[in-house]
């Protein structure tokens, strides 16, 4: 079925030699929507993604050989999972198509009210809980929302963590992107009325942060790209953007290369470019280009200023040789101890390289004061922390806890030189004005304790955190956020730059306001609503508007009854 396009712009560019008229930079959560959104709208999308495609046997690869997995180019690893530290913040996430949604665990949760009466939303004028309600369902159809139906012996020390610190009415199970179906039997599609690819049911293996190569996660190669694809969008892998420079007519030149260097690089001209490339992509190619290049010299002075997280912590439980709590999807329960704090569990497995990264559960909100202290338990007992590293069965014992509030918090991403490379210019931290991102949540540790105490296990603090002061976190937001004017933001309402129509930002780095949940299904609802605001199509050289899809809904999808062990 379709339906006649949105108005088009009253005078197009004149330029006829476009090779787009869309190009989107990134294929995580909001590039995918935009290329499928678009793509439906009639507009000729061409999506470039720095990483590469992976494929289910990549995914499985990656569950046994490090250089399919770890994503660090200066030591030759070009796999999907990536760790980039900065003074004040370590951040964590996935490359190659399908972006984050390769390592992500699905969770699927909407902001609360402090998000929407947050300062930095509410002044941007609308009404935030009713213009994003109807797109957040529309994500959560595409995603294939469901409740988790699983719990296991992990979710039953959760909930009786949340009986110790008192919020035992808070604990429940989290909303997933993960198709249960029946265990380990594949099916025609089940979401798109047979437009998806086909899909099979989850086999419960804790596997979920490593890429799901087994049909079950709603990662968005499933659904999104998937669709955007079959709808006629062209997806690059392994073309990293370098340039984005306007054309004397109207449109971008966008400038590619392979990230490996492998051929020469190429030119997309299109009539307009969506960045989605992730925090760090977008703030990275936008600081280029109007600091190093010039491209983009009207970019506002705003640019890296009101990056948060979500004010979060990670802590670990190892539980004693024997126990094996890794059955099921990677996060499966939540709890609320305060009104402002949030707790979900996570099972790791394929998360080898923690062994080296968990220390002693050491409190303190002074860090240097706080890394004292850890040393001095380091060194007094360095058998303990030699079994946590040697331990058998360690993926399988490990609960990782993550704990994020919705307290707000700012640090500002800047290009400045280099220490390590001088010669070079990178993305540096520094904290601005109210409270850093935190690196110890003493609510973390209490449920992190008592969690230990009800499952007879050993609590842990990420070494980064007690000894290095960092807070890391998967859940990065800001630094190109919506504004009412340049001297207040990166982009407007519509997602479009400040001084530069025609580009426009649409993921994490958007957003103004700290949410305190997963953010994935508010990114994605964001992106919805940019894409249903964007300017129709329209054929240059006869200027007659382009009839288009009817954009493609997903249909629910029963859960499996409760499973418990």
């Amino acid at each position: 079925m379709t339906v006649p396009a949105r108005d088009a712009p009253a005078d197009p560019p004149p330029d006829a030699a476009f090779d787009a008229d869309v190009v989107v930079v990134g294929s995580g959560f909001g590039g995918a929507v935009s290329a499928l959104r678009l793509t439906e709208a009639g507009h000729r999308v061409v999506l470039l993604e720095k990483g590469a495609r992976q494929d289910d046997a990549d995914l499985l690869r990656a569950r046994r050989d490090p250089r399919a997995y770890l994503s660090l180019p200066g030591l030759g690893l070009h796999g999907f999972f990536w760790q980039r530290i900065f003074r004040h913040v370590a951040v964590i996430g996935g490359t190659g198509v399908g972006g984050g949604s390769i390592v992500w665990a699905g969770v699927l949760l909407e902001p609360g009210e402090d998000f929407y009466a947050a300062e930095g939303l509410a002044r941007l004028g609308p009404d935030w809980r009713a213009e994003l309600a109807p797109y957040l369902q529309r994500a959560a159809g595409m995603l294939g929302r469901v409740v988790s139906p699983h719990r296991g012996p992990m979710d039953e020390h959760l909930l009786s963590a949340a009986r110790a610190v008192g919020a035992e009415s808070t604990y429940g199970p989290v909303p997933l992107a993960i198709h249960f179906g029946r265990e380990g039997v594949t099916e025609p599609d089940p979401f798109f009325g047979g437009e998806g690819p086909e899909r099979t049911g989850c086999r419960l293996c804790g596997e979920c942060l490593l890429g799901c190569p087994y049909g079950a996660k709603n990662q968005l190669t499933r659904n999104y790209l998937h669709l955007a694809e079959r709808y006629g969008a062209e997806i690059r892998p392994e073309h990293e953007v370098t340039e984005i420079r306007p054309l004397p007519g109207g449109g971008y030149q966008v400038r590619t290369r392979h990230p490996r260097g492998r051929g020469p690089g190429q030119v997309v001209r299109a009539q307009r470019v969506v960045l989605a490339a992730g925090v760090l992509g977008t703030l990275d190619l936008l600081f280029r280009c109007r600091d190093e290049l010039g491209s983009l010299p009207q970019v506002s002075s705003q640019l890296g200023a009101h990056v948060r997280t979500n004010s979060e912590a990670l802590t670990a439980v190892l539980q004693p040789p024997g126990q094996d709590l890794s059955r099921g999807p990677t996060i499966t329960s939540d709890f609320h101890p305060d009104a402002h704090t949030h707790v979900t569990q996570n099972r790791y497995v394929g998360g080898w390289h923690m062994r080296l990264q968990l220390g002693p559960m050491v409190d303190g909100l002074r860090p240097g004061r706080r890394a004292l202290r850890t040393l001095a338990r380091l060194a007094s007992g360095p058998l303990a922390q030699l079994r946590v590293s040697l331990a058998r069965g360690f993926e399988r014992r490990l609960t990782v806890l993550t704990t994020m509030q919705h307290v707000d918090n700012e640090l500002a991403l800047e290009l400045r030189r280099s220490p390590l490379r001088p010669w070079r210019r990178v993305l540096r931290s520094r904290v601005t004005r109210g409270d850093r991102a935190p690196s110890h949540l003493p609510v973390a540790n209490r449920v992190t304790a008592a969690f230990a105490e009800a499952s007879g296990g050993r609590p842990l603090n990420l070494l980064g955190e007690t000894l290095g002061g960092l807070s890391v976190t998967a859940h990065v937001l800001g630094g190109a956020v919506m504004g009412r004017t340049a001297a207040e933001g990166v982009v407007d309402a519509d997602h479009e730059v400040f001084g530069h129509p025609g580009l426009y930002v649409a993921d994490a780095s958007v957003i103004p306001a700290n949410l305190g949940v997963n953010p994935s299904l508010t990114i994605t609802a964001l992106a919805e609503r940019f894409a249903a605001r964007f300017p129709a199509p329209v054929d240059v050289s006869s200027g007659a508007a382009r009839t288009v899809r009817e954009p493609i809904t997903a249909r629910p999808v029963a859960t499996s009854s409760m499973e418990t062990l």
